[in-house]
C-alpha cells in the first residue's frame, strides 16, 4: 500500500496509531510506551493524542474511550455498557471477591506496606487464607521484610489491583476522612429516623 493510500485511508482519523497501540493492548500503557509504539516524539505527544481521540469519541457518542488506569491508559467500554457486557458468552465471567478478601484488601490498600499482625489486628480474625488468596490473584506482593522482631512479610497492592477498580494510582483512592465522614452522616441519617423508644414516662400536652 502506498503512503498516499494510506493518508486516504486515515484522512478522518489524526491519530491512527496511536489507536491501533491501544486497541491491540492487553493492558494498560504509560504515555512513554504509547508514544514510542506510535511512533511519536514523547509522553506530551501521546497524551495530546489521546485528548484529542477522547473528545472524538465522546463527540460520537462510541461505546469506548481512553482511560487512565493502573498509571498507563487503556481502550475501555463505558460504564453504561458494564451490565451489556458482563452478559456477553465471550467475556470470561468474573472472579468475585469476597467480603473478607474486600475488606482485607481495603485495609493493605490504605496502610500498606503492612504485616500481617497489624491485617489481624484490625480486622479481628486470622488471615492467612485470605492473603494466600490475595496473591494468588495477583491483587497483592510482598513488598519485603518488617524489621520487626521475625522479620515479618509486608504487604502491598499490585498494578492488577488499580487495574480491577479503575484507579489511575492510589492517590485515587476514596480519602479515609471523606469515607468516615459520610459513615457518620449515614449514622446520623438513620438515629434521626429511627422510632424513638417508649421511656415510660408521659409527655406533657402542649
Amino acid at each position: 500500500m502506498s503512503n498516499a493510500t494510506q493518508e486516504e485511508e486515515f484522512a478522518g482519523s489524526p491519530h491512527p496509531l496511536v489507536e491501533a497501540a491501544l486497541f491491540i493492548a492487553k493492558e494498560p500503557l504509560s504515555y512513554r510506551r504509547l508514544a514510542a509504539a506510535a511512533g511519536l516524539p514523547d509522553a506530551t505527544a501521546a497524551r495530546s493524542a489521546v485528548a484529542e481521540i477522547n473528545q472524538r469519541l465522546d463527540a460520537e457518542g462510541r461505546a469506548f474511550r481512553v482511560e487512565e488506569v493502573a498509571g498507563g491508559v487503556q481502550m475501555l467500554t463505558r460504564k453504561a455498557f458494564a451490565t451489556w457486557v458482563r452478559r456477553r458468552p465471550e467475556i470470561p465471567s468474573e472472579h468475585l471477591l469476597s467480603q473478607s478478601m474486600l475488606e482485607t484488601l481495603a485495609i493493605i490498600a490504605y496502610r500498606q506496606p503492612i504485616v500481617r499482625a497489624e491485617i489481624e489486628a484490625i480486622r479481628g480474625v486470622n488471615c492467612d487464607e485470605i492473603l494466600r488468596q490475595l496473591l494468588q490473584r495477583t491483587l497483592i506482593r510482598i513488598a519485603g521484610r518488617d524489621e520487626e522482631l521475625g522479620r515479618p512479610y509486608l504487604y502491598e497492592t499490585t498494578r492488577t489491583f488499580l487495574q480491577l477498580f479503575g484507579l489511575s494510582s492510589l492517590d485515587n483512592l476514596p480519602k479515609l476522612q471523606k469515607i468516615r465522614a459520610a459513615e457518620a452522616e449515614i449514622a446520623v441519617r438513620l438515629h434521626e429516623s429511627a422510632p424513638q423508644s417508649d421511656t415510660g414516662f408521659l409527655q406533657p400536652d402542649e
